[in-house]
């Protein structure tokens, strides 16, 4: 890649989207634009499309990157609960960080169903150590992702208390319920 004459080091998809996200952070998806994004990386507009095509592009960059940003649980022996409760976690948090990100995605049905990314690969894994047959995967995923989903949509639209404490009370009972419905009986 070549140095933009401006900035002197070449540019890289990570400084871009990381950029961007950011620039989603303070002003919404209509507050990025690519001549933003480029002043922000002191680079000529053009410069960005080497990188990426369009505009849509660079959310589809950005939003991929939304499930290595999380921090996902890994796969540590840790019993499926706790696996299930910290991703829950990590999903809560990062749509409460990034809430234009969060948006965004949830608008665009075509990235959300993407099974590829981390988040669903993860999620599978833990569903599988939970005894979840292989055939009810995709569909208990789904169900669980509307249930997590809907509660962040209900918090942040105001239709919770402001307590951040209480909130929290609230989504560790969401989990609990998730983990109930998921347990197996003996």
């Amino acid at each position: 890649m070549a140095a933009s004459a401006r900035r002197g080091a070449p540019l890289t998809l990570q400084e871009i989207s990381s950029t961007a996200l950011r620039l989603m952070d303070e002003g919404g998806v209509e507050g990025l634009s690519m001549r933003k994004l480029a002043a922000e990386l002191d680079v000529n507009p053009m410069s960005l499309y080497h990188h990426v095509e369009s505009k849509e592009a660079l959310l589809g960059l950005v939003c991929q990157g939304a499930a290595q940003r999380m921090h996902l649980p890994p796969d540590d022996g840790a019993p499926w609960q706790h696996q299930l409760r910290a991703l829950a976690l990590a999903y809560h948090r990062h749509a409460l960080e990034h809430p234009a990100l969060w948006t965004y995605v949830h608008n665009h049905p075509e990235i959300v169903s993407d099974r590829r990314i981390a988040l669903w690969e993860v999620l599978d894994r833990i569903l599988r150590l939970a005894g979840v047959p292989e055939e009810e995967l995709i569909r208990t995923g789904d169900v669980l992702h509307a249930f997590v989903s809907g509660f962040v949509i209900f918090e942040t639209h105001g239709h919770m208390a402001d307590d951040p404490e209480e909130i929290d009370r609230t989504f560790d009972t969401a989990i609990n319920v998730i983990v109930r419905g998921l347990t197996r009986p003996d």
